[in-house]
Formats: C-alpha cells, structure tokens, sequence
C-alpha cells in the first residue's frame, strides 16, 4: 500500500512539473495541431473523384494502315469527353513505352505489330500485342478487349480489303498507292462507317454505381501525428528521468523509504498519464473539429491508442537507462522518433509504400500502430482484422518494459 502512495505522488510530482511547463505544453498538445491543420488542408480534396481511365496506344509501324487507325482513334480533346469515357493516347515511341512499364509508371499499351498493314494487305490474320503490368489486371482486361474488337472487325471487313486491293492492282497501282487506300478506308470503316454515320468499331461502357464518398484526410492525418507526437513525448521525458538521476534527485528518494520498483512505477504512471492526456485531446478535436470517423470499431481504435501510450511510456524508461547524460538522452529521443516516424508510416500512409518497405518497417511499433489505424479507419476493418497489431504493440511494451526494469539505476555511476 505504501508503494501504491509512494507511485501515485512521484507521478503527481511529473506532472505538475509538465503541466506547469509551458514549451513541454505547447510541443506535446499545440505543436501537432500546426501539422494537422497544415496537411488536413493540402489534402482536402486530393480524393473526391475517381480518376478518369487512360489507355496508351502504339505501333511499330511508321506509315500504313495503324496509322491511319490510330489517328481516328486518338482522342483529340480530353476535355469534351463525356464523364467516364476513356482517353485513348497515341504513344509515338514503342520502345518507351515498354520501358515505362518495365519501371513501373505506365499500367500497359496495346501496339500494333511491324508488318500490319502489309498482313491485312494479303488477307492474312493480324495480332495485336498487349504489354502490360501483371498487376495491372483491369488495363489489361481493358486492352484486350480493345485487341480483340480490332481482330474481330478485321475479320469481317477483310474480304472488302482484300478484294478492294485486288482491284487496285489490276488497275496498275503501286503498292504504296494500294497501302494508302486501305488505309483510308480501314480509317473510315472503324472511325464511323464510310456513310459518315457515327458507328465506333467498338466503345467501352462506365456505370456510375452509387456516389464514392470523398474520403477526410484527417482520417489518416490524425492518427499518424497522434503516434508520431505521443511517442515523441515519451521518448522526450526520458531526458528528466536522467535529469533526476544526474542530481541525484532519484538517489536521496531511496534514501528515505520508498523504493526502486516505486521510483520506477512513479515515473512511468507520470509518462503514461501524460500520453493518456494527448490522446484524450487528439480524438476529442479529432471528432469534434475535423470530422474524424473512428470506422465500424471505435473500441479498437480506442484500444489501439491504449495499448500506443503504454508501449511509447514504457520505451522512455527503457531509453532512459541507455543514456548517461542530459544530452545524450534529448538526442537519443530525437534521432529514434525522427527515424521511426516516417519509418512506420506517420508522415504518409504505409500501404503506399513498396511491399519490401511495408515488411521492412514492422521492426517499429509505429507501423504497426498505423497499419491498425488506417485498417480501421479507412477500410472499415473490425476488431478482429487489427489483433495483430494490438499483440505486435503489446509484445513492444513488454520488451521494451522488460529491458527498462533490468537495467533501471538510480545513481549516475
């Protein structure tokens, strides 16, 4: 019981020196809210629409019938499109386009081969070639479909082709006259029809189902700062633990009849009760001010902000014991929160980062912390999708604590 009291007054003891210190007040409460209002408002708006579908098209060939088909394809001016019709680009460089793909930056292309219109020419079967990202798989349905229109128009216009070239050269033409003409009227053909009536070879049908919801970058905003900060104060006040332990503040305490497993319990109550306050403000502006939604589980995300403060308090009493001066524990608090912020996903979300990286940042507890966030409030996750964050958050706490104990000391020597 005489612990329990000693506990309860070393942590009253912190924080009345926080809530009496006005620059430990403003960067642990005021400060984060400068970031949030600053990316809140960035972000407004960067989601309120889909993005419009933009198919890339090319050919191997430098004149010829492609080329005519391409140009009555092409959209010419984005702008007038109806809402949800596609852009068709026409891309001049083949070889750029596969190596955008290869990099990464284009989804996929459909080319037309070297030799199309020579094939269409002589009556022959035409394939088209689709490069595309494996991952990419609605481009590539999209493009084949495209592809497959194409060989499937050919085929039934080819006897007019082919007999239209026949003709051409009966009557003396020369082969590039003959390859001009095809290719007008392949142009007309699958442009409209050659009595100007507005026919497309083939079209590509959007449905609007339903009204997509612009999505509340404080959502993810919030809960990224809300790790970061909690965290960053923690990690901060492990500069008074050594503080005390340099005046020897710690050391008169034992002096006297409390002891070291109270000393210890003091100042991590005093920590966590410090974390407990910003979340506390965080969630209740959050709601309040910026229109936070907790999601389907506000219980979890109660519970994932617990289990936060509990893991950053603890990692200021282990960080404490690895520092033996002033300046070495400010400085340690600053490299690791600075470090395993963005690290964890607090300045951008993690599921934008590549999936080595994803893996890679589990070895913070801020990954997992904000992969638990954004699970529950930006994919509607419940309780059970997030365990193992709350396990992984947990386990954090108890290394972390588990190191602090054995290694906690009073004395500076």
């Amino acid at each position: 019981m005489k612990d329990l009291k000693h506990i309860w007054f070393i942590a009253l003891k912190d924080l009345k020196i926080f809530v009496t210190d006005r620059a430990a007040l403003f960067f642990s409460i005021l400060f984060p809210f400068l970031f949030i209002i600053l990316f809140n408002f960035l972000l407004t708006g960067a989601f309120d629409q889909d993005t419009r579908l933009t198919l890339h098209m090319t050919t191997q060939e430098t004149s010829g019938i492609s080329v005519q088909l391409l140009g009555a394809m092409e959209t010419k001016d984005p702008d007038a499109l109806p809402p949800g019709d596609p852009i068709i680009v026409w891309d001049k460089d083949y070889n750029a386009d596969r190596q955008a793909v290869l990099d990464g930056k284009l989804d996929g292309f459909l080319s037309f081969p070297a030799g199309f219109t020579q094939a269409v020419t002589a009556g022959a079967p035409v394939k088209l070639e689709i490069f595309a990202n494996a991952g990419a798989t609605g481009t590539r349905a999209i493009l084949n479909g495209i592809a497959n229109a194409i060989n499937s128009r050919f085929v039934t216009d080819t006897v007019i082709l082919h007999a239209t070239a026949q003709l051409l050269q009966q009557s003396g033409a020369s082969q590039t006259e003959i390859q001009a003409e095809l290719a007008r009227i392949t142009a007309e053909l699958f442009a409209g029809g050659t009595d100007g009536a507005e026919t497309p070879f083939f079209s590509i049908v959007t449905e609007k189902v339903g009204e997509v919801k612009s999505t509340n970058p404080s959502n993810y905003v919030i809960p990224g700062y809300l790790v970061m900060f909690v965290f960053f104060a923690a990690a901060v006040s492990a500069t008074s633990i050594v503080q005390e332990r340099v005046r020897h503040t710690l050391e008169r305490l034992l002096s006297t009849s409390v002891t070291r497993e109270a000393i210890l319990g003091g100042i991590y109550l005093g920590t966590f009760i410090r974390g407990l306050i910003q979340i506390i403000i965080f969630w209740t502006v959050g709601i309040l001010v910026f229109k936070v939604d907790l999601g389907l589980a506000p219980g979890a995300v109660i519970l994932l902000s617990l289990l936060m403060v509990l893991m950053s308090s603890a990692f200021s009493l282990m960080l404490a014991t690895f520092a033996g001066t002033i300046r070495s524990a400010s400085s340690l608090a600053v490299i690791t929160s600075l470090l395993l912020a963005p690290l964890g996903g607090c300045w951008w979300p993690l599921f934008l980062y590549p999936d080595w990286l994803q893996t890679f940042a589990k070895i913070s507890p801020h990954a997992w912390a904000t992969e638990g966030f954004n699970k529950l409030m930006l994919f509607g996750a419940g309780f059970s999708d997030v365990w193992t964050s709350m396990v992984a958050l947990a386990v954090f706490f108890a290394a972390f604590g588990l190191i602090a104990i054995l290694r906690f000391r009073t004395s500076a020597t």
